[in-house]
């Protein structure tokens, strides 16, 4: 009978990491921030199309979209924003 020991590479990072390496917990924390920060974006930009479809609907033109488009992108928002 074979014992296979798999290694566990998610001890050797907890011992302690070399002054160089970037852990691989801060990477993800940055990553979840850039995401945080880019659906912060896409909301404000909704909210943004909104406003202007309501008040001055002839700007969607100017800017490029259809009113489809638009719709779309509004329907993103959540239920209690539209």
């Amino acid at each position: 009978m074979t014992i296979i020991q798999a290694s566990a590479p998610h001890q050797a990072g907890r011992r302690g990491t070399p002054a160089g390496r970037v852990s691989r917990r801060r990477y993800s924390l940055a990553n979840l921030r850039n995401t945080i920060a880019a659906w912060r974006r896409q909301a404000h930009f909704r909210w943004d199309l909104k406003r202007i479809s309501d008040t001055n609907p002839h700007l969607i033109d100017d800017i490029g979209l259809t009113r489809r488009q638009v719709d779309e992108e509004i329907a993103k928002l959540p239920f209690w924003q539209r």
